[in-house]
């Protein structure tokens, strides 16, 4: 059969600045998943077409119009594209399957679309679906998420479709998926990992994958799509240190600064690590992961966050810091000061503010939606920052994005750009802040325009108190704007989500394993 596998990435491009930026740097976010079911279908006998779209054109260019069976991959956010594929290929007999992160969170939803949704898969789960071992219109998982990922040189020809431009490799671009583990040790509330089983994958394999890549494509990128990198340390920082040091490929990584304790900043030097993103959080919540202790909260918490954030710079060239602003513990000004604070003592590092997203099978879902906080006529096409889709406890939304102003504000002052670019290196570091500070300049234009309108229009700030279930016609125009031409393809009735979570699951029978929790993380 003629099987084509599209890894969404992201909506198509709307502004001039968009399609350098997707070109260089979205173009390098493809998934490790499709990429393997790519190999797997191969290796089942099968004519393969494995694309990504990175909102470059016309997406249905990437793969070819006479397909036997497609198989999408897609966050929320531009999940009503993935949807409206779906029904252009239906309707010449193509047979249409979505997995990955929109897939396991809102399968009811994709489930009005698609004839087969996927929450877990591995070769053999493939293998059913493409044999027609399971009747259309079903939620399908395997028993658990897969083990054994294919090799690096497997999946050779999709890294070089995703990651290479012009079918040149580029240096310091090229990104390469990665995973030594899935799953995480930690239950935020709001992580669609907070239920996933940790576990380690082979480690032969990695070595084996490290070895190929830096003899094969030497200069690329490196990035560990673990929810929690190197929970087990020393044995993933074993297999980095298999290959000399010369040959070592930057990597980059997201893990709980829990994990990243001062004696093991060393190692990340010396295997490489060219980029951290520790999440943060809150100032009041998450502080265990953080790694100053489950009382650790307030400006405690910020002197030993700068301590250890300055502990890595030294280590580490690129620094990520992710806040969560709107949380029910966040109580007036403390959140905002707190992170100004930390910003302004810590020049080297990037933060990222991210707005609370009630993403399905998450307790924050379970619990907003229970309390009716959700905007549940908000389309899925919004499910990201700079739009609200729910109400926060102690903060009116008038408010939140004048917090949300004045926190960018302050991250993106020029004082503040220059303080990064004299502590950062090597030069592209110093190339990303100059280039994210621009865009924070943006999110700083878009989040005064949201704040106009709620303070303009009566019916729009309704909408987001929770007072009216109408959707703005705001969001009407805007989602048109978004989709282009595949906007016409999702009627009205079709952009309200279906936010239902109890969908039978065919295909697993020992999915809900016991979850493994480390009492003593490392």
């Amino acid at each position: 059969m003629k099987v084509g596998i599209l890894d969404i990435l992201c909506l198509p491009s709307r502004r001039l600045v968009d399609p350098a930026y997707h070109r260089v740097m979205t173009k390098q976010y493809s998934s490790i998943t499709p990429q393997a079911i790519a190999v797997w279908c191969r290796q089942l006998g099968h004519e393969t077409f494995y694309a990504t779209y990175y909102g470059i054109g016309d997406p249905r260019r990437r793969i070819p119009q006479d397909l036997d069976f497609l198989f999408v991959s897609t966050y929320t956010q531009p999940a009503a594209l993935a949807y409206a594929l779906a029904r252009l290929y239906g309707r010449t007999g193509t047979t249409t399957v979505i997995g990955g992160a929109h897939a396991r969170s809102f399968p009811a939803d994709c489930l009005r679309f698609f004839d087969y949704v996927v929450r877990d898969c591995d070769k053999d789960l493939i293998e059913d679906l493409l044999a027609g071992r399971f009747d259309p219109g079903h939620l399908v998982s395997s028993a658990k998420p897969y083990d054994d990922v294919p090799t690096a040189e497997e999946r050779l020809p999709e890294i070089r479709a995703s990651s290479f431009m012009g079918g040149t490799r580029q240096v310091f671009t090229t990104t390469v998926p990665m995973l030594a583990s899935m799953g995480c040790p930690y239950a935020c509330d709001f992580c669609v990992d907070w239920n996933t089983p940790y576990r380690a994958m082979s480690l032969e394999r990695l070595v084996e994958d490290l070895r190929f890549l830096s003899e094969n494509l030497p200069g690329a990128m490196l990035g560990f799509h673990d929810p929690n990198f190197a929970v087990k340390f020393d044995p993933v920082l074993d297999a980095l240190e298999t290959v000399p040091p010369g040959s070592r490929l930057p990597y980059l990584i997201e893990s709980s600064l829990s994990t990243l304790k001062a004696p093991r900043l060393a190692r990340l030097k010396r295997t490489n690590c060219a980029v951290v993103a520790p999440g943060i959080e809150s100032w009041v919540d998450y502080s265990n992961k953080a790694g100053v202790g489950r009382n650790g909260t307030g400006m405690q918490k910020v002197e030993k966050l700068v301590e250890h954030f300055q502990r890595i710079a030294e280590a580490v060239p690129y620094q990520q810091a992710n806040f969560m602003l709107g949380l029910d513990s966040d109580q007036g000004r403390e959140p905002v000061e707190l992170t100004k604070e930390f910003i302004s003592r810590t020049p080297s590092v990037w933060p990222a503010i991210n707005v609370p997203i009630p993403f399905g099978g998450t307790p924050l879902f379970d619990d907003w939606r229970a309390k009716e906080r959700i905007h549940a006529a908000m389309p899925f096409a919004f499910y990201y920052s700079p739009y609200l889709v729910a109400t926060f406890e102690n903060y009116d939304p008038i408010r939140f994005y004048q917090m949300l102003i004045e926190l960018t504000s302050h991250l993106s002052t020029r004082r503040m750009l220059l303080r990064r670019l004299q502590s950062a290196s090597p030069f592209l570091a110093r190339t990303v802040h100059a280039a994210r500070t621009l865009g924070a300049w943006g999110d700083v234009s878009t989040y005064r325009r949201m704040l106009g309108m709620l303070q303009a229009d009566r019916s729009f700030l309704d909408f987001h108190e929770g007072r009216s279930q109408v959707l703005p016609e705001f969001y009407r125009r805007e989602f048109d704007g978004l989709l282009g031409p595949y906007a016409a393809l999702l009627t009205q009735a079709e952009r309200t989500p279906d936010l239902e979570q109890d969908c039978p699951v065919l295909g697993a029978s020992s999915f809900n394993a016991p979850l493994e929790r480390l009492s003593a993380v490392g």
